[in-house]
């Protein structure tokens, strides 16, 4: 699979396969619009199920591996032509590596790479390539919202007002961003986007995130905070922008609520599973901490009779941040670049196993 070989030459046939978040159309209308002969044809399945369905399977991947979710017929009968495939959701299991025996690459429209069988992969010499920072712009946009919702009590007043009434007194300190202090764990592309648009609001950004070097938070105007109790004792208001990884898996608990001012906010617009949860809503009823903005949560959707429904010092939203019109052109975008790039030079630099296949 080195660059130059007479089969990195011939024309790549493509299998996208859409979805209900990105369909199958926004693929190939952008592999159109690059339009480099040696990408076709193009072939499009759509994966059967509702929006809801198919965000429960995705959940269910992140938590068990794609083997977790059964592979649709019609996803089965069309990959064996397919030397790259093109997916969002749907699973690429070893059950699918093996009925592709041309399979060169798989390009998935998002950072995470939890529906995708990655070592069975990288065992058949098949890259796997992700898009990430796809999203990062609408997922910031949406964490200042809930910030602002829960810091300035707007979702309580609007129910209270189609309620019939007129609320205008309200548990929460009803604080201003400007002159306060946000905290930011994590300060990937998620991370950067969001320094980048609250600037404006004049308030002091502290991250912690190891792995990002000085320069990075001086360039974002972002404080380095040593330690991540530091960005909760801190901060005003506390975002979660960390990966999910065996690492940070539950790393945010009790401990930490316990160091935030009872002022402070927390909002999490990343994985839920980042948090013990139990934790957030005990401090949530004590009022250990004055609120709450929940993009990500444990159980999607929530029960019914799930206590979370019944919190009034919370803003929920149903996992959607990323989900916008312009986050799905632009991830269809990058996967077609990815194709186009492996087209042209027989590799792709963002496989998130280029250095398992030689290619760096």
């Amino acid at each position: 699979m080195s660059g130059g070989s007479t089969r990195e030459m011939t024309a790549l046939r493509v299998v996208v396969v859409g979805d209900r978040f990105i369909p199958a159309g926004y693929y190939v209308d952008a592999l159109a619009e690059l339009g480099n002969p040696r990408v076709g044809p193009v072939r499009s399945v759509h994966w059967p199920g509702t929006k809801a369905e198919q965000h429960a399977a995705q959940q269910t991947m992140e938590r068990r591996g794609p083997e977790a979710v059964p592979v649709p017929g019609e996803i089965m009968d069309v990959v064996g032509e397919a030397e790259v495939l093109a997916v969002h959701f749907a699973p690429v299991s070893r059950e699918v590596l093996r009925a592709a025996p041309r399979l060169r690459a798989v390009c998935v429209a998002r950072a995470g790479l939890e529906n995708v069988d990655v070592v069975a992969a990288t065992a058949r010499g098949v890259a796997v390539v992700p898009v990430p920072g796809r999203n990062a712009t609408a997922v910031a946009e949406l964490a200042i919202g809930l910030m602002l919702a829960e810091a300035r009590d707007i979702t309580r007043a609007d129910a209270s007002v189609k309620a019939g009434g007129w609320r205008k007194d309200f548990a929460g300190p009803g604080r201003e961003i400007g002159g306060s202090t946000v905290g930011l764990i994590g300060l990937g592309h998620v991370g950067r986007a969001f320094a980048e648009r609250i600037r404006g609001f004049g308030a002091r950004l502290l991250a912690y995130d190891p792995y990002v070097p000085d320069d990075v938070h001086a360039h974002h105007g972002v404080v380095r905070a040593g330690e991540l109790d530091t960005v909760f004792r801190e901060s005003d208001v506390v975002q979660l922008f960390a990966r999910l990884t065996p690492e940070t898996e539950r790393f945010v608990g009790a401990r930490h609520f316990a160091l935030m001012k009872p002022t402070a906010y927390f909002v999490n617009t990343a994985r839920s599973r980042l948090v013990d949860t139990e934790a957030l809503y005990t401090a949530l009823v004590n009022r250990r901490i004055a609120g709450a903005g929940l993009d990500v949560h444990d159980q999607e959707p929530l029960a019914a009779d799930s206590p979370w429904r019944s919190l009034e010092n919370v803003t929920i939203t149903t996992h959607y941040a990323g989900d916008t019109t312009t986050t799905t052109l632009r991830s269809a975008r990058l996967v077609a670049e990815a194709v186009t790039e492996l087209a042209a030079t027989g590799r792709c630099a963002a496989a998130a196993n280029a250095r398992e296949l030689g290619w760096v």
